[in-house]
């Protein structure tokens, strides 16, 4: 499931922003579908048990393809780091740190053929690392995608309380750390006690959505 949604947002992608003729052999969906199987390669197990995936992706072109994703490098880049990480949430995959992708120059690589580099790669300093203990003593572990809090079943966390909003809040990755965002909620959120619309998050912190209390603790 996790590959079809990755071919359809490259193909999607392909037809839209890059809806021209490429002379290259490589198209963006190919790229797609290595890097997701880049990702499932190097699947291993963290620390708090959770499956991390590689994060870091080197991605080969011979000179003339990537002469010909010169002018479209940076966006081609960040839709292959979207698609990945839409893969990572489907199949609740941890990242180790901020996801990156990038292209080399290989004179070895004949016109039409690529390689991919996936490894393991901590944040700068170890930062990027960090979880969410819910009130049951559960254990989130946060990562390079979005997590959202409310009580609409489709938020990734779902908080069954009458004081929380359906779309409440938010936590994004924010450079090597994570930011929490209000997403004006009825009854705001909180943390260590004072209001916030917009906050980055420290070891400790204790984080309220109505009378929901979850604590944010860096690692």
């Amino acid at each position: 499931m996790g590959l079809i949604s990755v071919e359809r947002r490259l193909e999607r992608m392909v037809e839209g922003l890059f809806g021209r003729m490429f002379k290259s052999g490589v198209r963006p969906v190919e790229l797609g579908r290595r890097l997701v199987r880049s990702m499932e390669d190097g699947r291993s197990v963290g620390v708090t048990g959770e499956t991390v995936v590689p994060n870091h992706f080197t991605i080969a072109l011979s000179p003339s393809d990537h002469a010909e994703y010169a002018d479209i490098e940076d966006t081609l880049k960040a839709e292959l780091a979207e698609a990945a990480r839409e893969h990572a949430r489907e199949e609740s995959y941890g990242f180790m740190g901020p996801l990156a992708v990038d292209f080399v120059v290989d004179d070895e690589l004949y016109t039409g053929t690529f390689a991919i580099d996936g490894r393991l790669r901590q944040a700068t300093g170890g930062g990027g690392a960090g979880s969410l203990v819910l009130p049951s003593g559960e254990r989130v572990v946060l990562g390079e995608y979005i997590v959202s809090f409310g009580r609409l079943p489709e938020c990734t966390i779902t908080l069954a309380d009458t004081n929380v909003s359906r779309n409440h809040a938010e936590i994004r990755p924010h450079g090597t750390d994570y930011q929490l965002r209000d997403l004006g909620s009825t009854n705001g959120t909180k943390v260590n006690g004072h209001r916030v619309v917009e906050h980055v998050l420290r070891d400790g912190d204790d984080i309220d959505f109505g009378t929901t209390r979850i604590r944010f603790e860096a690692s």
